[in-house]
């Protein structure tokens, strides 16, 4: 009896010694989708297979709720290896000051060598260092349904911000349900501001809301006349519900019909491909405004590792396996997003082919599509966020003139020391 109680307390131990080494890295996502979780459960499954005595716990909070989530796990520090950050939360999550500088890591990858041009530089938003390694990048363009607008005799895509109004008011027929532009009213700061700044042609590119002399753009009369257009795509060729609408109900529209023309990012090509199929939607190159320009911005959403991560070299081993060339390519395929590394666009067909032309097009053509950047690093990015869509709301309702508008947006940004 004696001897079978000291074997069972030796195999005890060495099961306690195995589990020891065994390394759980949890990993949570912002961006939740049911979809989007199963494509990063597949990537763990890998990772795993290549590590063994790693389990990679995915945590999915739902999407509405996953930043304050984010926020409170790592504040409170509990367990967490690895934290997906978006470009405009990064300079939030940065000053908490708990998450890892990745400086270190990126310095001694060969990962770097092969990524894109801007993409480290993107991720130094706060204190100019990376807290993030994007794993993806995000330019809007615009969407379009060519079997729809072929019903109109409309044979190319819209060129201008002019043009994209004469194709929305023609095929705007709304006692068939038939409407142009897929209107976006809630969180609506990318699509107001790629419009209101297309009547600029001299916009800081270190900064959207200033121009190349320093002013503040919402004191400019072109801001007005941007601003104007933009309403009037809502007023005279949108859904009148599209006030509430957010992405997935742009998503639906589009799939639908209703609204054939719209502006988005590249994880809606995910959706499409399932929904639509390949080669039943096009993309072209974003609209320029009467300046002959546009001003699209260059986002992201990255991995971070919390500072006091136990596991924060396996944790940058998931990144770098994340971002190597077969999986940034079938992440981006699945999901719908442009990869960070060259090779996947040298060696994948899929995103030479035209389902990807407006952003080929507009990456061909920097003169015309300037990208420029959000003032992401301002600590009141968060607050003007949540105000330019409250200001929306209340123009398109009757409580707020534009020019009210535009004069509470500037007062705030010289507050904010723009």
């Amino acid at each position: 009896m004696k001897r079978f109680v000291f074997l069972l307390i030796v195999l005890c131990l060495m099961v306690t010694m195995v589990g020891a080494k065994d390394i759980t890295l949890r990993v949570i996502q912002v961006f939740t989708s049911p979809e989007r979780t199963k494509i990063l459960e597949n990537i763990a499954e890998q990772f795993e297979e290549l590590n063994p005595g790693v389990d990679v716990e995915i945590i999915s909070p739902p999407y509405e709720t996953a930043y304050n989530k984010i926020y409170l796990m790592v504040s409170t520090e509990q367990p967490l290896d690895v934290v997906e950050v978006g470009d405009w939360s990064l300079a939030g999550m940065a000053s908490m000051g708990k998450l890892e500088s990745l400086e270190p890591y990126i310095a001694d990858s060969d990962m770097t060598q092969h990524l894109i041009e801007g993409v480290v530089k993107s991720a130094r938003i706060y204190e100019d260092t990376a807290y993030v390694m994007p794993n993806a990048v995000y330019v809007k363009t615009l969407f379009y349904r060519p079997d729809i607008l072929e019903k109109y005799n409309l044979l190319t895509p819209p060129h201008s911000m002019g043009e994209l109004m004469a194709y929305s008011k023609y095929l705007t027929e709304a006692d068939k349900a038939q409407f142009g532009f897929d209107w976006r009213g809630i969180d609506p700061v990318n699509f107001m501001d790629l419009v209101l700044t297309s009547f600029f042609d001299d916009l800081d590119p270190n900064c959207m809301y200033k121009t190349t002399d320093g002013k503040i753009i919402f004191e400019d009369p072109r801001a007005l006349e941007g601003l104007n257009f933009y309403l009037d795509l809502y007023y005279e060729t949108a859904p009148k519900d599209s006030i509430n609408w957010g992405f997935d109900d742009q998503v639906n529209s589009f799939v639908s019909g209703i609204t054939p023309l719209l502006f988005q990012d590249p994880d809606t090509t995910g959706l499409l491909n399932s929904l639509l199929g390949e080669g039943n939607y096009k993309t072209a190159p974003l609209p320029i405004g009467p300046s002959g320009k546009v001003y699209p911005t260059f986002g992201f959403g990255g991995w971070g590792i919390p500072n006091y991560s136990e596991n924060k070299e396996m944790a940058w081993k998931f990144i770098e396996f994340f971002n190597s060339p077969e999986i940034s390519a079938y992440f981006c395929k699945n999901y719908g997003a442009l990869p960070i590394d060259q090779r996947v666009y040298e060696n994948d067909p899929y995103f030479s082919s035209e389902t990807f032309a407006g952003w080929e097009k507009m990456f061909a053509d920097p003169e015309t599509y300037r990208f420029t950047d959000y003032p992401l690093d301002n600590p009141a990015w968060f607050e003007w966020y949540q105000l330019q869509g409250e200001t929306q709301q209340k123009i398109l309702l009757g409580r707020m003139t534009p020019e009210e508008a535009l004069e509470e947006w500037a007062e705030f940004w010289k507050e904010a020391g723009l």
